[in-house]
């Protein structure tokens, strides 16, 4: 949801700078099963709480796409005690701010207020769980919500569809294939009870983690917490048991159109673990090494120094069952794809063979020192990643030692997981192309 409410002190987002210092919290579940974080930090007055369902776009049925997404708009329509209209202005008239996201995965939402309305951010996110309103009347409205947001950020949006269009040929079995938007058709065609059914599926508190982060007092944090959401009733939650994908053993290319681009799009598109496997992490530290930043290689080969390539860059988009890695480049001048995917084949074949410098290699760790310092500088973000740390990657302590891991990768494991995974026989090969007038 793009709406923010921006009355929050400027604290609310750079708070404390940890220093990489150990970042305690307490956890514990409800009878009900809703899973419950408290990280108490004094130091500023404020209070972000948010919960995350483990609801996302794989979730949805064929026929049936654009749910988990829709529900981020729906979900703000109101409740009996919450009239329509009124969430955002309860939430800024009070000092806060407040936004939801979604991805394949799962789906966030969030309060941020001073600290002495904590209580509200928690009763307001026990309303959303506990009787939220779903009514022909939302449902029409949010539907136009996002077909507008559809248009403006991808069917109208140079390029916008290209990450759906990695997706879709990369996974064939697994629900990764389909995007987070869904299908304005299915949206269009689903009825009331279906939305219902959605809703009383998942939003259940034993499929959903509280975080509550800031300015508290736990004891009685605790108090309201059991207040608020003790008294809602567990749900079923369904086992997640998707079709695998078999590993790709044959180079496949394929073609996509654009009508909003003048220069093509070259792809090269690999389908590698899930985030929760050590080997993600080395294969994100690869793509930065390859591409962040103007002295990576890739954009000092391609962009800077042999001017072939007006942007290039190697990206790992790491996800629950399976990651994405994929190459981007868009020709400079008269380049063609052959010659770029020429020069990117070399560079993969070259952290294959030769392991990096030492200069390098102090450069990635600083760089991820310096990523897990900044992610975690805001409560904001510390609640953001004790949810995602606990739904996504099953162990909420993760938020203190994922930076070791990045740490322990050695230059012996970025070759490893070149050699791995990004062979040419894995991927899929996509060029993204002006759609012909």
């Amino acid at each position: 949801m793009k709406k923010r409410l921006l009355s929050v002190a400027a604290a609310a987002f750079f708070g404390v700078m940890l220093n990489a210092q150990q970042i305690k919290f307490e956890e514990y579940d409800l009878p009900n099963g809703m899973h419950v974080i408290l990280h108490q930090d004094n130091s500023a007055p404020v209070v972000t709480t948010a919960v995350m369902y483990h609801v996302g776009a794989k979730d949805e049925v064929k026929g049936r796409t654009g749910f988990a997404h829709f529900f981020e708009h729906l979900l703000f329509e109101g409740t009996p005690n919450i009239k329509r209209g009124e969430w955002f202005k309860i939430v800024s008239s009070n000092g806060g701010q407040n936004n939801a996201n979604t991805s394949m995965d799962r789906t966030y939402y969030y309060e941020t207020f001073p600290s002495n309305n904590e209580q509200l951010g928690l009763w307001m996110e026990a309303e959303r769980l506990r009787h939220a309103e779903i009514n022909q009347i939302g449902v029409d409205t949010q539907r136009e919500v996002v077909k507008e947001e559809k248009r403006l950020r991808m069917d109208n949006s140079p390029y916008g569809n290209l990450f759906n269009t990695i997706q879709q040929n990369l996974f064939t079995n697994h629900p990764y294939h389909g995007s987070v938007i869904g299908s304005i058709e299915d949206l269009n065609g689903a009825k009331l009870d279906e939305f219902k059914a959605f809703y009383k599926k998942y939003y259940v508190p034993n499929n959903a983690t509280l975080v509550v982060a800031g300015d508290i007092k736990p004891e009685q944090t605790k108090k309201w917490i059991l207040e608020y959401y003790g008294s809602i009733p567990k749900g079923t939650v369904t086992p997640k048991n998707f079709p695998k994908d078999e590993p790709i053993t044959k180079e496949k290319e394929v073609t996509a159109t654009d009508a909003n681009i003048q220069l093509p799009a070259y792809i090269f598109a690999y389908r590698t673990p899930s985030n929760k496997e050590r080997d993600a992490y080395v294969l994100d530290m690869l793509s930065s090494y390859l591409s962040n930043g103007k002295s990576s290689v890739l954009y000092k080969k391609l962009v800077d120094q042999d001017k072939k390539a007006l942007q290039v860059a190697a990206f790992n988009q790491g996800m629950e069952d399976y990651s994405v890695f994929a190459f981007f480049a868009i020709p400079m001048g008269a380049t063609t794809k052959q010659v770029l995917q020429n020069d990117i084949d070399a560079e993969i074949k070259k952290v294959q063979t030769t392991l990096i410098s030492d200069e390098d290699y102090q450069k990635l760790q600083n760089q991820y020192e310096n990523q897990f310092v900044n992610t975690n500088s805001s409560i904001q973000g510390i609640a953001s990643s004790l949810a995602t740390s606990h739904v996504l990657m099953g162990d909420t302590n993760l938020i203190n030692k994922e930076i070791d891991i990045y740490k322990s990768i050695t230059k012996q494991d970025l070759q490893n997981a070149a050699k791995k995974y990004l062979n040419s026989n894995q991927r899929v090969i996509i060029n993204y192309v002006p759609e012909k007038k």
